[in-house]
């Protein structure tokens, strides 16, 4: 877990990379009802616009009230590290997937889908990208980041 500020960014912009590159794929996967090399493609094409609004939404929205949810309700200073991280990791992505559903849905409205659909299109995105992202989080993407980041940057080595 990140120590302070600028590890907090560092491992932020490692996890929103990851995770709105894999989700991107996902939902493009299901749009096409395929995977393939075209959907990888298209999903790195849209990934840096994609990128800079999550980015943007973790760090100034989502990021205080999450941890101070899981802090508050959830967890307590003396719990373990990985209760820690599954409280803290749940808190961060339900917010995420409901903020990212939404860009999504967006997309797809101006794709060429009607503008009357888009709250249609919003509530079907969220159990489907909620029934991918917390697993993927959970499971793939926070041990990945989590391992990269101490090796890159040991305890201690990024200042605050």
């Amino acid at each position: 877990m990140p120590r302070n500020k600028r590890e907090s960014l560092i491992y932020t912009v490692l996890m929103c990379g990851l995770m709105v590159l894999w989700m991107s794929i996902y939902n493009i996967s299901l749009q096409e009802g395929k995977w393939s090399l075209a959907v990888v493609q298209k999903a790195w094409l849209g990934f840096p616009l994609g990128f800079v609004i999550a980015m943007c939404c973790d760090w100034f929205i989502v990021s205080g009230p999450a941890k101070a949810t899981a802090f508050k309700y959830l967890i307590k200073p003396w719990h373990s590290d990985l209760k820690k991280v599954v409280a803290v990791s749940t808190c961060m992505v339900l917010p995420m997937v409901f903020i990212m559903s939404l860009y999504g849905s967006l997309e797809a409205v101006m794709g060429g889908a009607k503008w009357t659909k888009l709250p249609l299109i919003w509530l079907f995105n969220i159990p489907k990208n909620l029934v991918m992202a917390l697993p993927f989080q959970l499971l793939i993407a926070g041990p990945i980041v989590r391992k990269v980041f101490r090796r890159v940057f040991p305890v201690g080595t990024v200042l605050a």
